[in-house]
């Protein structure tokens, strides 16, 4: 069969024939229709994610669209070396769950990861409660974007987005728009002056697609100037390319900061799959679209090369 083949880690995918995978008593075989490349799913084949498996050679994929039995349905691939950049993958049965009928195979496979990824940060991470304000950190991205329209729909009563680009955080429909400037005036970074307001006002919830130099500026912010009694900062990638950080301990001895992570194994697979399930929901009955670049599976060198934004999606069949 043909699949998007990881031969060593840090390599790029290349098109070519794998052996098919053999069902067990555990796993199905699935015929792939749909493949969406994000972040997450370049730094697993590569071998630079904590969760990747390292087994080489592979192919790409994290979870994917598909056919079972003559049923649409999505799925997360957890069996390595088998990804979901294929035309057929073996999959876990209890890592399966039906595509309702208002979402197409496309949109499915686009919206599932970007889409948990703030679901499963704001209900299994930080117990969000209606009426709460959230701050999106690296809002202008894919998930970053989503998560604004999923914090209202869970019923954020403030929706605050910070970046780089303000022409297009203020595009997102959210109620205040916050643009970088990092550079110091007087010593002091602009960037941390600039949330004073909102951080008397109250942060409730963040939720950082960025980490590096903004996520230190926000916790500081929070620490110097929040009245709130408890704030929860998420961590839920690292987009901006600084994986590190020098986080001072007075910050967090001076605050009420909660500092969690949320992602595979600081949420378990079963609310993962729960949160996939109600953003397809959520997006099905009110008509949620995602731009999309479409890509046949035998064009994956060029695929890979694709900004993440908007969204790579690979037609297999």
């Amino acid at each position: 069969m043909k699949a998007a083949i990881v031969t060593k880690k840090g390599t790029a995918p290349i098109y070519g024939d794998f052996e098919e995978p053999q069902e067990d008593e555990n796993n199905v075989v699935v015929n792939v229709t749909a493949s969406a490349l994000s972040n997450l799913t370049k730094m697993r084949a590569m071998g630079n994610h904590y969760s990747a498996s390292r087994i080489y050679p592979n192919f790409a994929g994290t979870d994917g669209v598909g056919i079972l039995n003559g049923k649409r349905i999505y799925f997360v691939a957890t069996n390595a070396p088998y990804g979901t950049l294929a035309e057929k993958t073996l999959i876990n049965k209890k890592l399966i769950m039906s595509v309702p009928d208002g979402i197409d195979d496309i949109t499915a496979a686009a919206i599932a990861n970007p889409g948990m990824s703030s679901w499963a940060a704001l209900v299994d991470r930080a117990n969000f409660k209606a009426g709460q304000t959230v701050l999106i950190n690296g809002a202008t991205g894919t998930a970053g974007s989503l998560a604004v329209k999923i914090a209202y729909h869970l019923g954020a009563k403030k929706v605050i987005v910070t970046g780089r680009n303000l022409e297009k955080l203020n595009n997102l429909g959210a109620d205040v728009a916050i643009a970088f400037d990092m550079t110091d005036e007087n010593g002091t970074n602009k960037f941390i002056s600039s949330l004073e307001k909102e951080c008397n006002l109250g942060i409730d919830v963040v939720l950082d697609y960025l980490w590096g130099d903004s996520a230190l500026s926000i916790m500081t912010a929070i620490a110097k100037f929040s009245q709130n009694d408890r704030t929860k900062f998420i961590s839920i990638g690292s987009a901006s390319g600084q994986a590190n950080i020098s986080l001072p301990s007075a910050i967090l001895r001076s605050s009420k900061i909660e500092l969690l992570g949320s992602g595979v194994k600081s949420v378990s697979m079963k609310q993962l799959m729960s949160a996939i399930s109600n953003v397809f929901n959520w997006a099905a009955e009110n008509n949620i679209t995602m731009k999309t670049n479409e890509y046949d599976l035998s064009e994956i060198s060029e695929a890979w090369k694709a900004p993440l934004t908007p969204r790579a999606v690979i037609k297999v069949q």
